[in-house]
């Protein structure tokens, strides 16, 4: 394994997505082979405290490093060992050919979220298509079809996350809501990722500020009402389903599955908002399972998806850009 190569590619692999853009992975070259680990510091304990949101960003990364390698004609293989107690999910060593992808580096590289507005959501085919993918490895992708209840749902998490003291924490610990921000270039949530006009996101510097005092007052409620419905702005929403039983290695399994999907996706001019709430919520996400017949504990993942009306940001990282230097 050329691990030389390999570091030169790094700063690619990084524009893999994460909750909260948190950027959790680690990698560590041993000998001839890499550990994926993740730093605990950079995990989301209040409101991702199964850890799903973790390991769904860890096959991410793994996906992403496999993808930007085989475009560089790199032989790397991933191999599962996921360890609790160690923090690694597995290794990346030696392939006997290159990893077999229909993406590339330029798709990792252009890939957004997008948090704005959409002009249409996905056709048929485009959903057969991650379906599909998804299907390959056991599980499904399903279109939430009953807008007005997802829409309640949406209000009922949106409440739940600013109610509880240690999320909102956690929350504004990751906002970059001005470039002033010592990490607005590193990672984390900036202003213009979220689609935040100057008077809005000082708004909501200052509504954050003041939350031990206002919380009592219904502030939780000011929060989620004033963030408006994400609804509003176009595209379906998609639910990731992962195969009955899947265990946390397993989850992992299905953040590479994530990434293959969010670039069929990309590649047919579409991207993704990340409605994690939905699913951080347990009363929205066992209703949000009975309305698809689903197991609740099989929905990993919950996105808006369409077509851009117009560019999204790139998302910061701590690692620079090829030849961007850092974003």
């Amino acid at each position: 394994m050329d691990l030389a190569a390999f570091r030169a590619l790094e700063p690619l692999c990084w524009r893999a997505p994460s909750a909260h853009n948190t950027q959790p992975w680690r990698l560590d070259h041993r000998g001839g082979e890499v550990r994926v680990g993740w730093d605990p510091a950079y995990a989301l304990p209040a409101s991702d405290p199964s850890g799903r949101d973790l390991r769904l960003s860890l096959g991410a990364f793994v996906e992403t490093c496999l993808i930007v390698a085989a475009d560089a004609g790199l032989r790397i293989r991933f191999v599962a060992d996921h360890r609790v107690d160690d923090r690694r999910v597995g290794w990346l060593r030696p392939g006997p050919h290159r990893y077999d992808t229909p993406f590339d580096a330029a798709q990792v590289l252009t890939r957004r979220t997008h948090r704005g507005r959409f002009s249409a959501g996905p056709d048929a085919a485009v959903v057969a298509a991650v379906d599909a993918v998804a299907r390959a490895s056991g599980g499904a992708v399903r279109v939430v079809p009953d807008a007005d209840l997802l829409g309640r749902l949406l209000r009922v998490a949106d409440r739940w996350t600013y109610a509880d003291p240690s999320v909102v924490r956690e929350l504004r610990s990751w906002l970059r809501l001005t470039p002033a921000h010592p990490a607005y270039h590193a990672d984390g949530l900036t202003d213009r990722c979220l689609g935040l006009s100057g008077r809005e996101a000082a708004a909501l510097r200052g509504a954050l500020a003041a939350y031990p005092v206002l919380r009592r007052l219904g502030l939780p409620r000011l929060l989620a009402a004033a963030s408006g419905s994400p609804l509003a702005l176009g595209g379906a929403v998609l639910v990731l389903v992962g195969p009955p039983g899947t265990d946390d290695a397993g989850q992992v399994e299905f953040g590479r599955v994530l990434t293959r999907t969010w670039l069929t996706l990309h590649a047919a001019g579409l991207a993704a908002h990340p409605l994690s709430q939905l699913v951080d919520a347990l009363a929205t996400r066992d209703a949000l399972g009975t309305l698809l017949g689903v197991a609740p504990q099989r929905l990993l993942h919950v996105a808006r998806v369409g077509r851009p009306v117009g560019p999204a940001p790139p998302s910061a990282r701590r690692v620079g850009g090829v030849g961007q230097g850092v974003r």
